[in-house]
């Protein structure tokens, strides 16, 4: 789980890197007309979505793995 985090992370970061090169109209454009915060929110209620149901299937599965360890 901790190399799918910094995996995440590291990915998240190269592709801001490009992002920020490159000059992306459609970032420029969201942001001029304060779309932006909507795509943001979007986004991350999404990936809170995702570790959240990484979280609660780990939990789960650690349950059962220590049932059928008993």
């Amino acid at each position: 789980m901790k190399k799918f985090i910094l995996l995440f992370f590291l990915t998240l970061g190269f592709i801001e890197s490009k992002a920020q090169t490159q000059g992306v109209e459609m970032a420029d454009k969201f942001y001029s007309e304060g779309k932006i915060y909507v795509v943001i929110g979007v986004l991350l209620i999404i990936l809170l979505g995702i570790f959240g149901y990484l979280f609660f299937t780990e939990r789960k599965l650690n349950r059962i793995e220590k049932q059928l360890n008993k």
